[in-house]
């Protein structure tokens, strides 16, 4: 039986100090890949979690504290990326802020920043990935985009614009790389309780008075009709899927992994 190996093969994943980026980046490195994280986070935590990893399933890895507000900050994290691994095999663009407010009251600075991260990192890195991964004739380029995405959502403007932006993107970046051996597609999850989304259910709980666990059922009963959260490690393993010699002719897609959300 053949079983799937990403050996030799190098991830970049933004925003992979946490969440989301930390369970995508387990599971490419559960099949083999290299793994260059990037996030914010205390340094020492940071170092501990790539030693981690790397004698969890012997790969190599390394981190690189790019703002992925800053174009030059993530050329410098792309120039080392590639000077320490021959390449990027893998590129995973999942940084990703948030900001909740009307439109009339929304902060300009919000917005700035929302775009910027949520969407124009993705071209920066993309645009400095792409000649690497056309040269070797393989790569994977993976946004994470959202149901936001798909749909919208109220005082998400700056979010649901970018994300809805970053699907084109993918569309784009897949029609221009259709007859090589580069796939670009974009995963878009529902709720996923992340960090971020902690936050979101601790409010609603002091808002409404009540518990914790009764504030993820209030959510989840909102949106998602599984009424189940996203895991990081199914998004992981959706992601290790697109890498596969099986995921070669999805090319494009926004693939939704949110319990039923947009089919409503």
């Amino acid at each position: 039986m053949h079983t799937f190996s990403l050996k030799g093969k190098t991830a970049l994943v933004t925003g992979s100090t946490s969440g989301i980026g930390l369970g995508i980046a387990k599971s490419l490195a559960a099949a083999g890949a290299n793994i260059v994280f990037n996030g914010f986070g205390d340094l020492t935590e940071i170092h501990a979690l790539c030693t981690s990893v790397e004698q969890e399933f012997g790969i190599k890895t390394a981190y690189h504290g790019a703002d992925m507000s800053k174009p030059e900050q993530i050329a410098a994290m792309m120039e080392e990326a590639i000077r320490q691994f021959d390449g990027i095999d893998i590129l995973v663009n999942n940084a990703g802020i948030q900001h909740v407010a009307d439109i009339e009251n929304f902060p300009t600075e919000k917005w700035d920043a929302i775009i910027a991260i949520n969407l124009s990192s993705a071209f920066h890195t993309t645009r400095l990935a792409l000649p690497g991964m056309k040269a070797k004739n393989w790569g994977r380029i993976i946004n994470l985009a959202s149901v936001h995405g798909l749909v919208a959502s109220a005082q998400k403007s700056a979010y649901v614009a970018a994300k809805h932006g970053l699907i084109g993107f993918t569309k784009t970046t897949a029609l221009e790389t259709a007859q090589t051996g580069v796939t670009c597609n974009a995963i878009c999850p529902g709720w996923v309780l992340t960090p971020l989304v902690q936050k979101q259910v601790d409010a609603r709980a002091e808002r409404d008075g009540v518990s914790n666990d009764v504030a993820k059922k209030l959510l989840l009963a909102e949106k998602q009709p599984s009424g189940e959260f996203v895991t990081p490690e199914q998004l992981g393993a959706l992601a290790v899927f697109f890498c596969s010699d099986a995921g070669q002719q999805v090319r494009g897609v926004a693939w939704n992994m949110d319990g039923g959300w947009v089919a409503q």
